[in-house]
This record gives C-alpha cells, sequence and structure tokens, in this order.
C-alpha cells in the first residue's frame, strides 16, 4: 500500500472534516444559484470559481465542447495568461476526459503519456497535479465540456475531492444543459417547444437502468401529463452499501418545475456523497431550496433506504404520498408517513426519521406519486389508495415489473381523456428469497 492510499484509509482530521463541510457548503451555495440565476456565464463563473476554492486548488477551468469542431475550449477559467486554449479531443488529459467519459486524477502528469505541455509553455504556468471530469447532458447524455481543477494546495487530490468535482460538474452540465435547450427553444414554436424541452428534462429524471441489487427486485413505471410536471424517481447506491430509494413531485405544470427539479436532483446526488441518513439529506436538501421555491411552488419527497444487509428499512417523508411497506404474509400495508413539510414550505424545515421498516421475504416496497390516487373517471370519483392496495394485493405474486405495469393500465383505464390529468409514476422494491 502505498502512502497516498493510506492516507486515504485513516479516518479524516477535525480539520478535513471542517474543510469538507465547507466544501459542501460552496456546492450547496452553487445549487441556489443554479436554481434562480438564467445568466448561463455568470453560473458558470460561480461554479468554476466556487469548485476551485472548495477543493482548495490553484486554477480551474471550463471547457466546453464545440461539436461542429470537435474541439474543446475554455468557456470560463480562474486565470488564464493567454486568450483561449483550444485543442481537439485526441489532445492532453482534457481531452481523454471527454472522449472516455471518465474522472481522471492525475498527480504528476509530465509522467503521464497523455500529457500535452504546450499550454504550460505558451503561459509559462507549471502544471503539478490534474482532476478533470467529463460534463454530459442529464438528459440525453451528450458531451457538453470538461471541468478541470489543477495543482491541489497541501498535496494531491483525493477520493472525497474526486466525489465532488463530480457534483459540481453535474451543477455545471445541468446549466450548460439548460442553455442549450433555451437555444433550441428559441428555435421552435415557443409553446410546443417548452413543452418537448420539459419532457426532456423530465425524462432525465427516471432511471434507464435499474441497478441490480442482491435480494431485491426493483422496478419503475412512469407515464407523463401532456403538459408536463415535475416527477422524478431514483435509485442511487449510497457510500455505505444501501440502497437509496427516491420519488418526488413538484407542485404545478411547464418546463419551471422541470427546471426546479434539474436542480433538486443534482443537490440531491451531491449531499448523498456525504450523508446517508435519510432525515439529514431532506433538511439539507429543504434548506438550499426553500428560497428558490417562489410563487408557492414547493417540492414533495419520500427517501427509503433499505440495507440489504439486515433488510431494515429508514426513511424520511417530506409530504408525499402515497408512500407504503406491504407486508406480504398478513396481506396489509403500512403507510410510510410524512416526517415533515414539503420541500420549499420553510426556510429551515426539520425532518425526523419514520420507525423502521423490516422487510421480510415477498414485502414490497411502494413509492408512487399522488397522480396515481387521484386520476378521476367520468364520474369525478378518485381511483383512490383502496383500489391501489386491490390492485397490489391481487397482483403480489407477480414479478415487480408486471405489478408496477398492472398498476399503471388499471389507472390508465380509469380516468378520463387521452393523457392522465398528472404525472404517473410508481417505483417499488420487493425482497426475493
Amino acid at each position: 500500500m502505498d502512502s497516498r492510499t493510506a492516507s486515504q484509509s485513516q479516518p479524516p482530521s477535525s480539520a478535513e472534516l471542517l474543510r469538507r463541510l465547507t466544501a459542501l457548503e460552496r456546492l450547496l451555495d452553487v445549487t441556489r444559484k443554479l436554481a434562480v440565476d438564467i445568466d448561463t456565464i455568470k453560473v458558470l463563473e460561480t461554479i468554476t470559481g466556487e469548485a476551485c476554492k472548495a477543493l482548495d486548488c490553484d486554477r480551474a477551468s471550463l471547457y466546453q465542447y464545440d461539436p461542429q469542431q470537435e474541439e474543446l475550449y475554455t468557456r470560463v477559467v480562474t486565470e488564464l495568461e493567454i486568450a483561449e486554449v483550444r485543442h481537439r479531443l485526441d489532445r492532453g488529459i482534457t481531452g481523454y476526459v471527454a472522449r472516455h467519459r471518465v474522472v481522471e486524477n492525475i498527480p504528476e502528469p509530465a509522467q503521464d503519456p497523455r500529457w500535452d505541455s504546450s499550454v504550460d509553455r505558451a503561459t509559462g504556468y507549471r502544471t503539478r497535479s490534474i482532476l478533470a471530469a467529463p460534463l454530459t447532458s442529464p438528459h440525453d447524455g451528450c458531451l457538453l465540456g470538461v471541468l478541470q481543477l489543477l495543482n491541489k494546495r497541501g498535496g494531491p487530490f483525493g477520493k472525497f475531492d474526486e466525489e465532488l468535482l463530480e457534483a459540481f460538474s453535474q451543477h455545471a452540465a445541468v446549466a450548460l444543459d439548460r442553455a442549450r435547450l433555451v437555444d433550441e427553444l428559441r428555435r421552435r414554436n415557443a409553446v410546443e417547444a417548452s413543452l418537448a424541452v420539459a419532457r426532456d428534462i423530465q425524462r432525465s429524471f427516471m432511471p434507464r437502468e435499474l441497478p441490480a441489487f442482491t435480494g431485491y427486485e426493483l422496478a419503475t413505471w412512469w407515464y407523463p401529463n401532456e403538459a408536463v410536471g415535475g416527477d422524478y424517481c431514483d435509485v442511487v447506491r449510497l457510500r455505505d452499501g444501501r440502497i437509496g430509494l427516491v420519488v418526488a413531485d413538484v407542485s404545478g405544470h411547464g418546463l419551471g418545475p422541470s427546471l426546479i427539479m434539474a436542480s433538486a436532483r443534482a443537490s440531491l446526488r451531491a449531499l448523498i456523497i456525504d450523508h446517508a441518513a435519510p432525515d439529514v439529506i431532506l433538511e439539507l436538501l429543504g434548506r438550499s431550496l426553500a428560497a428558490d421555491l417562489q410563487d408557492g411552488w414547493f417540492i414533495t419527497m419520500a427517501l427509503a433506504v433499505i440495507d440489504p444487509a439486515s433488510h431494515r428499512v429508514t426513511y424520511a417523508n417530506a409530504g408525499h404520498g402515497p408512500a407504503m411497506h406491504y407486508v406480504w404474509a398478513e396481506r396489509c400495508f403500512w403507510s410510510l408517513e410524512a416526517t415533515g413539510v414539503p420541500l420549499g414550505v420553510l426556510d429551515e424545515p426539520n425532518y425526523s426519521q419514520g420507525a423502521p421498516v423490516e422487510m421480510a421475504v415477498g414485502d414490497l416496497l411502494l413509492l408512487c406519486t399522488d397522480g396515481i390516487v387521484e386520476a378521476m373517471n367520468a364520474n369525478e370519483e378518485r381511483f383512490g389508495q383502496r383500489r391501489l392496495e386491490e390492485v397490489v394485493v391481487a397482483h403480489a405474486d407477480w414479478p415487480v415489473a408486471d405489478l408496477v405495469r398492472r398498476i399503471g393500465s388499471e389507472v390508465e383505464g380509469y380516468y378520463v381523456g387521452e393523457n392522465p390529468p398528472d404525472d404517473l409514476t410508481i417505483l417499488a422494491a420487493r425482497r426475493t428469497a
């Protein structure tokens, strides 16, 4: 084990913990800026500058990708002696990061065969260490650029620095993607373009492929409202190996709620870097978003964390429903009740954890958005919680993917019209034998 690996395996000191906390506070400040500022260059300058300060390095550069020329060029820099750096994707560390979509931590660039020293020669600057991350679109995965940090003070970049840079990179990607989508809006009919872009953003909130977890079967189903809302669901692996299940809903419909949810998603994934308790995550998320949720907008969110070793579920619930635990052996349901108000209602929200849930074999965790139970038939009768539970009980032994599709088809056959009055989202997890 080399000295760097050994140092990273030691528990962080008090000074290091304080540095990490300060860095995360800078990250949350960036979240607030991203949610309210529509000036792309100002947002990118904030992200680049705050990333440089948070990771305590000498310089930071945000390279944007030019797809026409297939080149990277410096869009924002904290310091640069020449007007611009521009190069092809087959050159340098940044080109490698862009091509392979990977984070690269280079403690000694001069010893790396991919290193291009031409910028150092042109500027007189000496690059001693590099940390770079790709910027990719959250909704279609296309390359947007690279965020690069140079010369960390006090030693090489560490694992926490890599994770923190990835979080800053997600914010930068959202800002660049938002600018790209706004440009697209201007080229289309205003109403039709707004709906199309909002749908693209919203689709990015839904996992394309669910991760595999031993002992659990996961599935999701989603059907958007024609006018587009702000539903979001996700399955993430926490640092301690537990499974995080998230379902959320922004009030209202249209491009605005979709953009708000983009910021909330980026913030949530940033917080998961250093936090695993669902109540703490919701509190930090609520505080970071409270000032940005204006005109009565708010977000309901349920965050449930499954421990695959003990099969215990801990959760916190920001006014979201329905969220249920189905006990297969007893054919009964237990609600994961709200443990606090929706995000954005209070500036300083407090959340507690709900009573732990024990998952026996066959048990089901079901998180839905309210469009499922609020769908109405021609007699203005809601689909309701009772019908939802009846569908689950009747088909509880089906594969989870088939079960969520069955719930969806029952709701689709219930409401009036070609499209649902609200987005319909279901996320389910079953413990298997």
